[in-house]
């Protein structure tokens, strides 16, 4: 596939219907996060890339991204980069059950939040290991995911 046709799948992925996770796809606890909030998405609002793909850093430039910023997840809703805890309490807000509780913690100043999401990010290799290669999604969600 084209690096055009693939901006092209991108773009059609990502509307007011969908949002986009990209996600460390090396990582065992991020490609954990990416099954949890599959389970937790029946409606399939979530749309995924993996960091390391092409798409993923097509996606990044595109979207001027900084890795310096994070590594691990990353949400792009509405055209609007969501980093670190923010990211996540945002995801927390559209998964079924009361996952969406955590969006509260919002009210949380964002260097309080980010503290303890950066300390679980920073040793997420040494906790929870990593993979030799990217996460592969199976049949039955991969058309969730822009490769």
């Amino acid at each position: 596939m084209s690096a055009e046709s693939k901006e092209l799948r991108a773009d059609n992925m990502m509307n007011e219907d969908h949002a986009l996770v990209l996600f460390d796809g090396i990582c065992n606890f991020c490609s954990g996060s990416v099954l949890f909030i599959i389970r937790r998405d029946p409606k399939g609002y979530f749309r995924f890339a993996a960091l390391q793909t092409e798409s993923g850093i097509m996606l990044m430039k595109k979207h001027n991204i900084n890795l310096t910023k994070t590594d691990s997840i990353i949400l792009i809703e509405n055209n609007k980069v969501y980093y670190r805890s923010s990211a996540a309490l945002r995801i927390a807000r559209k998964l079924k059950g009361g996952w969406k509780l955590f969006y509260a913690a919002m009210i949380i100043p964002p260097f309080i939040r980010n503290f303890f999401y950066d300390l679980v990010a920073r040793n997420r290799y040494r906790w929870f290991g990593k993979r030799d290669h990217c996460f592969v999604p199976d049949q039955n969600v991969k058309g969730r995911f822009i490769l």
